[in-house]
């Protein structure tokens, strides 16, 4: 039952980077055909290549072997692609990251909360290039506050002092 959703969740990544314009496939069998450990998706829009490990929960953390991870940067830096895992949970949208940002737990494996994924994972727009993460702090870096012109003719609007026709006439 875990391998069929999976295999499905596996297809449905690679549907959804076909529709966004990559060249993509699906590794057969993720490594059991062969003796080599294979990633499950391998993707490439002409610019970025990138050699996907994708897993998918329910709810609970996605964990990761240390061997599995080791395998798929292995792969990656020799085929030329950047490596990354992919993770869904469900009723939410995929999700990237580059192995090295994923918490590495005591045992040497690596876990996905799916409120990390959601809070800092690179989402599907943004791994496709379709549009850019900006951050509450990045947008706010670029902003002096509001205009202390508008400021004071609202203040005087708001105190009485002046009516709403003399501050829209102003304010044009």
């Amino acid at each position: 039952m875990s391998q069929a959703k999976g295999d499905r969740r596996e297809r449905e990544l690679v549907n959804e980077l076909d529709e966004a314009g990559f060249a993509v496939m699906r590794a057969p069998a993720s490594g059991s055909a062969t003796d080599r450990d294979l990633p499950d998706v391998l993707a490439g829009d002409g610019e970025q290549f990138y050699a996907i490990e994708a897993k998918s929960s329910s709810g609970d953390p996605i964990y990761l072997t240390g061997e599995e991870v080791e395998a798929l940067t292995f792969f990656a830096r020799n085929f030329g692609a950047k490596p990354r895992i992919g993770v869904r949970f469900d009723r939410e949208d995929w999700y990237f990251f580059h192995p090295g940002d994923l918490y590495v737990t005591d045992g040497g494996n690596y876990r996905v909360k799916k409120e990390t994924a959601l809070a800092e994972g690179t989402d599907f727009p943004e791994f496709t290039g379709r549009s850019e993460k900006v951050t509450l702090e990045e947008v706010g870096d670029g902003d002096d506050g509001p205009d202390e012109e508008i400021v004071r003719v609202l203040n005087a609007v708001e105190q009485g002092v002046m009516d709403v026709d003399e501050a829209a006439g102003l304010l044009e």
